[in-house]
């Protein structure tokens, strides 16, 4: 059965600094039509700050669409161009003020592929080191340094709600174990 949609017609709603919004029409395979609203985002990095102790460096921020501060592993958008690489040593430095002496790609997922394009490309950092980092002028955080024991927890009990977090974690365990 063919799955695709043909895009008939887009109509844009909102250029932002962080997103965009349209709306497309759509072609289904059956020939009926639909619209779909889309947020386009330039995608993002997250990483996973691991310590020579196996200890893991996280970020605690309060989030405005939850209304609450969240416990998040590093992470941060893409410049226009960027190298998801070098976006995830960049966004490593300002929130931990830690660079990586060894880095390696552990996935990468669509956040919520049923309204949005961001693509998010996660990463383990390794042989930490410290540097000078600032966090971007709009970010208030604080840094956490948990066990990945206690980290999973967390993701259990529901004190750690962050979704690339929850992923990034679980395939840290899953690759140790």
């Amino acid at each position: 059965m063919e799955l695709s949609e043909k895009t008939l017609n887009t109509r844009r709603i909102h250029e932002g600094r962080i997103i965009n919004l349209r709306e497309d029409t759509v072609e289904l395979p059956n020939g009926h039509t639909s619209k779909r609203e889309i947020v386009e985002h330039k995608g993002a990095v997250c990483v996973v700050p691991v310590l020579p102790d196996g200890k893991i460096i996280m970020v605690r921020q309060f989030r405005k669409p939850c209304e609450k501060d969240l416990l998040e592993i590093p992470a941060g958008s893409l410049e226009v161009g960027e190298n998801p690489e070098a976006c995830a040593l960049r966004e490593l430095n300002e929130e931990t003020s830690k660079a990586a002496g060894k880095i390696s790609h552990l996935f990468s997922c669509y956040l919520a592929p049923g309204y949005s394009t961001e693509l998010i490309h996660c990463y383990l950092a390794e042989e930490l080191s410290d540097a000078d980092g600032t966090p971007d002028e709009d970010e208030n955080l604080n840094v956490e340094i948990h066990t990945l024991d206690d980290l999973l927890a967390m993701c259990d009990d529901g004190r750690i709600q962050d979704s690339k977090s929850i992923a990034a974690l679980n395939t840290i365990y899953r690759k140790r174990s």
